[in-house]
């Protein structure tokens, strides 16, 4: 008899142990999304040339696997790729649809991730040409990735976007635009990460549907972090940057990258928020 539940006892054991073993061994990418607000804005003391160091500096510390970026202008993407050449980098200028104007870009770890496809589509009645949709006051972009964990064979898709900051319809029906996109590109539920400024807080209603299709990191993280995210140079603290995901089977942290950097009061008018998601 002391055999036999010695032998429950131990099997029991052995698969809370099994069971703690996978979820630790579990892969895992870390994701970020970071406006890093236009680098030609007269910002005075923290105009870029004055803060473009806290950029790779934050990088560093944080070491995201995938990150999208908002705003940032072709000379500010060249800056990223030179201080920190271990990213790899997809996207277009809004304007042209080549360099010119602001991008939507994603950048990701080279020797982490395999890129086996990308697009970008604009946020209006024309998506696949450049253009400004609905009341929106700037043309705006989505900008998608097919990537494959090269440790772990694992895809995923991450789509990347900045919804219009002043048209309600444009941010609207431009979010609705990106869920049937994601729906459509998707069909099989591989893992989704969306990442952007919605320009948007949590409550407005357009943001109901992507909130059924997708987690919001913040609210289903383990770890998860409260404050704004938008700090407008220290005058404001709006949770209005995103980072949604499917098909993972947890998120571990949430977090609002608020430190400074390279001595830089503010990294940005926005702080980076950033995610571990587990496959």
């Amino acid at each position: 008899m002391r055999k036999t539940l010695f032998l429950v006892a131990f099997s029991f054991v052995s698969l809370l142990l099994a069971g703690s073993l996978s979820a630790q061994d579990a892969p895992s990418i870390k994701v970020m999304s970071y406006n890093i607000r236009y680098g030609t804005a007269k910002d005075g003391d923290n105009a870029w040339d004055k803060r473009c160091a806290a950029t790779p500096a934050m990088l560093a510390d944080k070491a995201p696997d995938v990150f999208g970026v908002q705003e940032a202008l072709t000379s500010q993407l060249e800056y990223i790729l030179k201080e920190c050449p271990q990213y790899g980098c997809v996207g277009v200028g809004r304007e042209d649809g080549v360099s010119k104007g602001e991008h939507m870009s994603v950048f990701y770890l080279k020797d982490r991730m395999e890129l086996l496809k990308w697009g970008t589509y604009w946020l209006s009645e024309t998506p696949e040409e450049p253009s400004k949709g609905w009341d929106a006051m700037c043309k705006r972009t989505a900008t998608w990735l097919l990537l494959r964990d090269r440790a772990s064979g694992r895809e995923f898709f991450f789509v990347n976007t900045h919804l219009d900051h002043v048209g309600v319809e444009a941010r609207r029906k431009g979010l609705a635009l990106i869920v049937e996109r994601i729906a459509a590109m998707n069909p099989n539920g591989v893992p989704m990460v969306l990442t952007g400024d919605f320009n948007s807080y949590v409550n407005d209603p357009w943001m109901s549907d992507i909130k059924v299709m997708m987690k919001n990191a913040r609210f289903y993280a383990e770890d998860t972090d409260w404050k704004g995210s938008f700090n407008g140079w220290g005058k404001s603290a709006k949770a209005i940057d995103y980072i949604f995901y499917s098909g993972f089977s947890r998120c571990p942290d949430f977090k609002v990258v608020d430190g400074s950097y390279a001595g830089a009061p503010f990294i940005s008018d926005h702080y980076p928020v950033i995610a571990t998601l587990e496959f």
